[in-house]
């Protein structure tokens, strides 16, 4: 392997140097402080990794492909993570008495996005996809003394182990009648078969399509989303609904990027339709929440049916290509601030008794905590996609992919269910305003003088990282320009 194949697969060593290292360092330290900070310098050391790696020869091996769309979304990933370690510094101080592991399963868990992000080959996109969710089953059970975390750790592994096995024979079952186990030819391979090659080549893509909608949470693959929402831990959601959400969406852009809506024939069916249900789904089944996860859980299938327009949209003649695939990155780059952020409120006002879940638990919590209420607030009203955030911006790159592609049909419902989402954001924004506070919200407002100061510097970091995750939001809201030349510069390559 030449030195250039090494640069270019320098982010994977990275990450998977900063995994034994922190894995080796728990072994005789168990010092939090420790091992938090050896995780950040690893991401930030991949980080750097990922700047560096354009070099041009970018395919080290034939099960990844490691262009510019790639390295993006690599260092979107490192980017949260990093963002989940100071969120996670003071809430497992404040909830758990082990760490080390913690930090090992993250990292690992960026690892597996890492390679989702990059995979050319269905070989590399089931080991991505198994290292990233063996890694979350643990994290999500990682408070191991609360029954709801365990019970959702044990939701997800079923439904995922079941998956799974649908990923591996939907996969069988297309390179059998095709030959090819490349993404980028599979969705074209089926062209010129008939009869039970036929057959069998659609049955294997809606068994793939079944194991990717399951990560992804579409419709009708959804139904594990609110109880693993609500029974995991606030920054390992943070990371399952913004890490690895958008690992998997790359392989769906990178796959179906030559694929022309117009033409598509039933795949392209298949993704209108499970975007119209989970753009209804989605924002029909948040509405009447009381429970600020699950309804963030329910939103997130909205999200990611807006995005599958985008998706739809990537395949289009012409500069509607360019445009799906910026829409895709820049919604996928805001809503993983968004949510980082929201779930970072919740991880702050956490304690060893549990998370605030219920809207009315954050009655009041805007004059007794008014920086998380101002944080949780921009956070929501991006995803709303209201006007000076970057989530206003994210749907109308979408818009614009649409229309492109002449996707009226998924433009009417992304405008209707775009407007009927403002009432449930809304709602909680306005709950936290009120001037009559809950008990628990009052509980939650302990000052800076009843804390030790171990608890003060943690909640310090995170706090700091909710500050810059909402100024980021606003900024790119603003001036979407400092973050769209370099999309649009990688998203070239389907142009």
């Amino acid at each position: 392997m030449s030195d250039a194949h090494l640069l270019v697969l320098s982010p994977y060593i990275a990450l998977a140097a900063t995994a034994v290292v922190v894995m080796l360092t728990t072994a005789f330290y168990h010092r939090h402080l420790l091992l938090a900070g050896l995780t950040a310098t690893g991401l930030a050391a991949t980080f750097a990794c990922v700047l560096v790696a354009g070099a041009e020869d970018r395919r080290a091996t034939a099960l990844l492909r490691m262009n510019d769309v790639s390295l993006y979304f690599i260092g979107l990933l490192v980017v949260v993570a990093l963002a989940v370690v100071a969120l996670s510094y003071g809430y497992l101080g404040r909830t758990e008495r082990r760490f080390g592991d913690f930090y090992t399963l993250l990292t690992l868990g960026a690892l597996g996005g890492a390679v989702l992000a990059a995979s050319a080959h269905f070989a590399s996109l089931f080991l991505g996809l198994e290292v990233l969710s063996v890694s979350l089953y643990g994290l999500i059970a990682y408070p191991r003394r609360r029954p709801q975390a365990v019970e959702a750790a044990f939701k997800y592994l079923v439904l995922a182990a079941v998956t799974s096995a649908m990923l591996l024979f939907g996969m069988a079952l297309v390179y059998a009648v095709s030959g090819t186990m490349l993404l980028d030819k599979v969705a074209s391979a089926g062209a010129g078969l008939a009869g039970w090659e036929a057959a069998a080549y659609k049955a294997g893509l809606a068994l793939v399509f079944a194991g990717v909608g399951f990560k992804l949470a579409l419709v009708p693959f959804h139904m594990w989303t609110p109880d693993v929402y609500q029974g995991g831990p606030a920054p390992v959601i943070a990371f399952l609904a913004a890490a690895s959400k958008a690992a998997v969406f790359v392989v769906l852009l990178q796959s179906l990027a030559p694929l022309d809506p117009q033409r598509g024939g039933v795949l392209v069916v298949v993704l209108s339709v499970v975007a119209y249900a989970s753009m209804l789904a989605g924002n029909l089944l948040a509405l009447f929440q009381q429970n600020l996860k699950r309804l963030l859980a329910y939103s997130s299938i909205a999200q990611l049916g807006y995005l599958v327009v985008a998706v739809v949209s990537s395949g289009a003649a012409g500069g509607a290509r360019g445009a799906g695939t910026v829409a895709v990155a820049f919604y996928l780059t805001i809503y993983a601030l968004a949510l980082l952020a929201a779930f970072g409120v919740i991880a702050v006002l956490a304690h060893a008794e549990g998370e605030p879940e219920a809207l009315s638990q954050y009655r009041g919590l805007g004059h007794r905590r008014p920086a998380l209420a101002l944080v949780l607030s921009v956070s929501l009203l991006s995803l709303a996609g209201m006007p000076l955030t970057a989530g206003f911006i994210g749907k109308f790159f979408i818009f614009r992919a649409g229309a492109g592609a002449a996707q009226w049909g998924l433009l009417v419902v992304f405008a209707l269910t775009s407007a009927m989402s403002l009432y449930y954001y809304l709602r909680v924004i306005i709950t936290m305003y009120r001037l009559e506070v809950a008990p628990y919200a009052a509980a939650l407002a302990t000052s800076p003088g009843g804390m030790s100061a171990g608890r003060r510097a943690a909640d310090r970091v995170a706090v700091a990282a909710l500050v810059l995750l909402t100024a980021s939001t606003l900024l790119l809201g603003v001036y979407p320009p400092v973050l769209l030349r370099l999309i649009e510069h990688a998203a070239s390559v389907f142009r």
